[in-house]
């Protein structure tokens, strides 16, 4: 083996340790990382817009401050059109619950029954009688939830602590986003810079393309749900097709929770089940729409990011990170994914492998 072979083999033993400690520091410090890793996401999002505003002239701790109220507002906006939304749909909810209750008694549980062969109406004696046989343990049981209530409160300041940590992070990152990106630059070491340099450039191409076509797809698929279901006359088209649209950044999750929040609505509304063959029927041409076409054209195979590989990202971020973990799941893993896609091909370029 040459010199610069043992070199390059010497610069590969650097990265991997380099990926060990990082690992390592990444779970021990998970619970405290979660609204920095979510501050960075939202200042790689709205730093073109604070970078525009300087090459006016508008210093950056204005133009930081001029983005994150237009966020707030924005946010703001969404909230209080969203929340009475789905309150006045609740409230619909709610009126038609006696009809389909009469619906369940009359109907459905007689025809189970006749199916069936069984007895599905309470034995209100026998509900008694383990009531009161259980009674006295209610102490013990009460002494068991006292403990999760409390570690639930606890778990509460915990995320509320991180949401008002994440807008002081957030308004550092974007006000010294350049100076910060300078100093990371410094740090490289010369004889890495070219990869890190190639690397940098694709993983910002990568994350600006999955970011970008997300939310486009979410979009569509939100208009395309909400405009199909009130096509056939759904009651509560506008909060399910929103549900099912912006849930589809999770493969199939999307379709499965809105198509079985819209059938249950068309069960209390149509009491027909031939009036429920269109609302599948909807979801079955949404789910082509945005596999065959709307995924393909905004996102593309450019990143390439598994099924699989996206529930287990989702199911790991979420367990280290909690909820902001699942926000966080599929840019971060679409970045690690560059970065794998270099190591494998000097892997399969390296002496070791051949």
């Amino acid at each position: 083996m040459t010199t610069e072979e043992h070199a390059n083999e010497l610069h590969y033993l650097w990265w991997l340790f380099l990926a060990c400690i990082t690992g390592v520091l990444i779970y021990l410090l998970s619970p405290i990382l979660t609204p920095f890793l979510l501050a960075a996401v939202i200042a790689y999002i709205c730093n073109p817009m604070v970078t525009r505003m300087a090459r006016h002239n508008i210093p950056r701790t204005i133009g930081t401050i001029v983005v994150m109220l237009l966020s707030l507002v924005a946010f703001c906006a969404l909230i209080l059109i969203m929340v009475p939304l789905f309150e006045k749909e609740a409230g619909r909810l709610l009126d038609k619950m006696p009809a389909f209750l009469d619906m369940l008694k009359n109907h459905i549980i007689p025809w189970l029954e006749s199916r069936l062969d069984i007895s599905l109406e309470p034995d209100m004696e026998m509900l008694k009688e383990a009531v009161s046989k259980h009674w006295q343990s209610a102490g013990g049981v009460a002494a068991k939830i006292l403990p999760s209530l409390t570690s639930g409160g606890m778990a509460v300041v915990e995320f509320l602590v991180n949401l008002l940590l994440v807008p002081v992070v957030l308004f550092y990152l974007l006000r010294d986003w350049d100076v910060l990106i300078k100093q990371i630059d410094e740090m490289i070491p010369r004889y890495w810079y070219p990869q890190m340099s190639q690397l940098a450039h694709e993983t910002d191409r990568v994350l600006a393309e999955f970011l970008r076509g997300q939310l486009s797809v979410i979009v569509l698929m939100c208009i395309c749900y909400v405009t199909g279901l009130w096509l056939v006359g759904l009651e509560f088209a506008l909060p399910i097709g929103l549900v099912a649209g912006i849930l589809v950044f999770v493969p199939y999750l999307g379709m499965i929770v809105g198509l079985t929040l819209a059938t249950l609505a068309a069960v209390m509304q149509f009491q027909d089940w031939s009036n429920i063959i269109p609302i599948w029927i909807v979801f079955g041409i949404g789910q082509l729409l945005e596999g065959m076409l709307i995924t393909p054209w905004l996102v593309g195979d450019r990143i390439g990011l598994h099924p699989v590989i996206v529930i287990f990202a989702l199911l790991a971020f979420g367990q280290l990170f909690g909820f902001f973990g699942i926000l966080l799941a599929l840019p971060v893993s679409a970045v690690m994914l560059v970065w794998l896609r270099h190591l494998h091909q000097r892997y399969l370029n390296s002496n070791f492998y051949h």
